[in-house]
């Protein structure tokens, strides 16, 4: 089937980042959330982006105004529904994305293709919550969704080989590169990139570095880009404790086991960058460790 409307449920982080990458890839994209107010700071956010775009001469004024012009934005499903394409982009709650899910069936065409961008729930069980699972498969784009090339691609038990080639191809002409993995709690990349984190925390936890000395150790020892609790804060740490709890549920071992620390950071709502404070604290000039 030939994409030409994708429709993004959830304006967050992601879903602002997959509709700016959608927009400037020639697609129409209808935008909806439950929130004006987040809509609002959506296009915001996608207008600031390609405008520094411009500046740099990475794109051309009339790019950016005809990418504009493709986004349209909604807080009713119903106008979602006729998308080739819909990407459920809400956080990283089972329950939430359940909901949304079911409440876009009684609206969805009958060519169209439901994805969700979980990070690590599974693929098979929220596509049994439809009443079309051959039409529905995990979507999972890396953040910042604009910069990062990946998109991982999961299969539920029933996707059918159509539906994945459809996607596969949108992939492509998004600029992506895709990468198939198993439907796996975590997938592949939070499977191997949260435990790290995790053990990240754990470091802290037990006194064996600071966060300034851990985060350091990885950048200069390992050659990351950016240290693993620097890391945890741009995730989030609401989400980065979301899906260690799903590997642990999910494969049953303690190896998975969210560090203490972890869990009393999200409880005191400490939640990196999107809250102000994190392992670092983002309210002054420079960010500074917490503790």
């Amino acid at each position: 089937m030939n994409i030409e409307k994708i429709g993004i449920v959830g304006a967050g982080q992601m879903g602002t980042g997959i509709a700016q990458v959608a927009a400037l890839s020639g697609f129409a994209v209808t935008l909806s959330d439950v929130s004006e107010d987040q809509l609002a700071r959506s296009v915001a956010k996608i207008e600031t982006a390609t405008e520094r775009r411009v500046a740099k001469g990475s794109m051309s004024a009339a790019a950016r105004a005809a990418a504009l012009t493709r986004i349209n934005v909604t807080t009713d499903l119903a106008v979602v529904g006729p998308c080739d394409l819909i990407v459920e982009a809400a956080t990283e709650n089972e329950a939430i994305k359940t909901g949304i899910l079911t409440a876009l069936e009684q609206y969805i065409a009958p060519h169209t293709i439901l994805t969700t961008n979980t990070s690590s729930l599974s693929i098979t069980r929220l596509a049994a919550q439809t009443k079309r699972p051959e039409k529905f498969m995990g979507f999972h784009f890396m953040n910042p969704v604009p910069s990062m090339p990946l998109v991982e691609l999961i299969r539920g038990i029933a996707t059918s080989r159509a539906t994945f080639e459809s996607i596969n191809d949108t992939v492509q002409r998004l600029g992506k590169t895709g990468v198939c993995s198993e439907d796996y709690p975590g997938f592949m990349v939070n499977r191997i990139l949260i435990p790290m984190i995790n053990e990240a925390v754990f470091t802290l936890f037990e006194g064996v570095g600071t966060i300034d000395d851990i985060d350091a150790a990885l950048k200069l020892g390992a050659a990351h880009p950016m240290g693993p609790l620097q890391l945890a804060d741009f995730i989030g740490l609401d989400t980065c404790l979301a899906i260690m709890n799903t590997l642990y549920a999910g494969l049953a071992d303690t190896k998975y086991r969210p560090c203490p620390l972890l869990v009393k950071y999200v409880e005191a709502g400490w939640l990196g960058r999107k809250s102000g404070r994190g392992f670092y604290d983002y309210r002054g000039q420079t960010p500074i460790a917490s503790r």
